[in-house]
């Protein structure tokens, strides 16, 4: 007898089944339950199908955070057709470049962007467009609302199988140069699962746009408990708080920079009692986060991931830990295995890993080695198994087009004036790209070193585009427990969420 494969439509199907009058996902006033999310995805469908997409094809949704893009990634999955989401903050020069990767069937676009779908779609080599709801009537491409559509049945794919492309998520990585990521029905139904003894329903609120791989996983992964997700329009504070409250959501996953955010509001404005889960994750976060949200909202838990859209979560560090092992990431989530190379990068292998970069044999090569994924972080691992990101492998920064060694800029700099001990990182910038940052501890005692002054020891040692630009002081550098080295990707997280006093 042969299992039944792991396909993502039949959580869609199974819901709709089950708790057909649940909430499964909202956006402001607009709400879908688990029946209408199934019977809109089936219209969709049928609809696509008569556009000639099926088993394979790919499809490009170029659209901001929207409640129609959903039965559009639920009738893909049920095509086996690929959904290709674009960033919608790219503008159409870009968005056609990105897409062009895809070698996609069809574009859809939402009506913001419905003038410049042809364009995009002629520079991209796509052959057809579509448009989400709200195009003005006289449309010159088809418009994909599931209203009107009557039929409704279930569609399914005989073809498809578990091993099959669901996803292609585009992401620059290290290099800035676009990749797309390849997910199976498979890697991205295990990602999502959370074990058959979970008997609480997930009611997560999602500060990541519709375009964003995290948006996704987080939605399976309530879906997957027959739960519900809210999406907001932007991630403000006000509004993941306000829906957090309308939809009494148990949980909540933000990046630590808008928990900050949040933790600067008067969060007892709203009923947030329902909250049991505050998770957050990058690849370092800090310790004074963890401590605010304890102290602002007690009785709930928190966790940190670490991971990447090639390999979903990697570790995890569970709530017990999270103040018990500041600075660090976690050992590795339950089915991953990590480890070192000899040089300190961070490989992970599981059985929801990416199956490569569509259409990009030597990005795969290089990223996918004996069946391990390469992150291109640098890490360490404590006497207890717990990793910490130190950086990454290739640390240059780039800044106004040139490249700079953070530890050829700390060495010129070691002795300066007032310096006990000195890090050096790179901040982003609009206009630079990367600027160089000093993370200074001063000498016990000594005035306080000022950026002018720093600068000035450096003109003598240093070509002028290597010396620091912000100066910021802290009490102590962070280092890993094992080998003692500054854990910079922490630094940097400290100084975008204003974790540092900036001289």
């Amino acid at each position: 007898m042969t299992a039944r494969p792991l396909l993502i439509g039949d959580v869609f199907r199974r819901n709709a089944a089950v708790v057909p009058d649940r909430l499964a996902a909202s956006l402001g006033d607009r709400s879908l339950s688990h029946a209408e999310l199934d019977a809109t995805g089936n219209r969709l469908a049928w609809a696509l199908r008569d556009l000639g997409i099926g088993h394979g094809d790919r499809v490009v949704s170029w659209a901001d955070t929207n409640l129609d893009v959903l039965p559009v990634f639920v009738a893909l999955a049920k095509l086996g057709a690929v959904f290709a989401p674009l960033n919608a903050r790219l503008g159409p020069d870009e968005a056609a470049d990105v897409a062009s990767l895809a070698r996609a069937s069809l574009l859809v676009v939402d009506p913001a962007r419905a003038a410049d779908a042809a364009r995009v779609a002629n520079a991209a080599g796509i052959p057809r467009v579509a448009f989400y709801p709200g195009v003005p009537a006289d449309a010159t491409a088809p418009v994909l609302d599931p209203a009107r559509h009557e039929r409704d049945d279930d569609y399914r794919e005989p073809a498809l199988t578990e091993d099959d492309t669901h996803v292609i998520f585009f992401t620059s990585g290290s290099t800035g140069r676009p990749k797309g990521v390849v997910l199976s029905h498979r890697a991205n139904y295990l990602r999502s699962f959370q074990g058959v003894f979970r008997d609480v329903p997930e009611k997560t609120v999602c500060m990541f746009p519709l375009f964003h791989m995290a948006a996704f996983t987080l939605g399976l992964s309530a879906w997957q408990t027959r739960g519900s997700i809210s999406f907001v329009e932007s991630a403000t504070a006000l509004e993941i708080l306000a829906a957090a409250e309308r939809h009494r959501a148990n949980r909540i996953y933000c990046i630590p920079l808008v928990w900050n955010r949040i933790l600067a509001e008067d969060t007892g404005r709203f009923d947030l009692s329902s909250l049991r889960e505050l998770d957050t994750g990058t690849s370092a976060v800090p310790v004074e986060l963890i401590q605010a949200l304890k102290q602002r909202f007690p009785g709930t838990v928190t966790r940190i991931y670490y991971g990447s859209t090639e390999v979903g979560s990697a570790t995890s560090l569970a709530d017990v830990d999270v103040l018990r092992k500041p600075g660090s990431v976690g050992p590795a989530s339950p089915g991953v295995d990590v480890e070192l190379n000899d040089d300190g990068e961070i490989r992970c292998r599981s059985a929801y890993m990416m199956d490569g970069y569509f259409d990009d044999d030597a990005a795969s090569a290089e990223a996918l080695q004996d069946g391990w994924y390469a992150s291109g972080d640098l890490g360490a691992f404590d006497d207890e198994g717990y990793l910490s990101i130190i950086g990454r492998k290739k640390e240059l920064i780039r800044s106004g087009g040139e490249s700079i060694a953070p530890s050829e800029v700390e060495a010129a700099l070691a002795d300066a004036p007032g310096v006990a001990e000195l890090a050096i990182v790179g901040i982003p910038d609009l206009d630079w790209g990367e600027i160089v940052c000093a993370v200074v501890v001063p000498v016990p005692g000594a005035e306080t070193v000022d950026l002018a002054s720093l600068q000035a020891y450096a003109s003598e040692r240093l070509a002028g585009f290597k010396k620091p630009r912000r100066l910021m002081v802290a009490d102590s550098l962070p280092r890993t427990a094992a080998t003692g080295q500054v854990q910079r990707a922490l630094l940097v997280e400290q100084i975008l969420t204003g974790g540092l006093r900036e001289a």
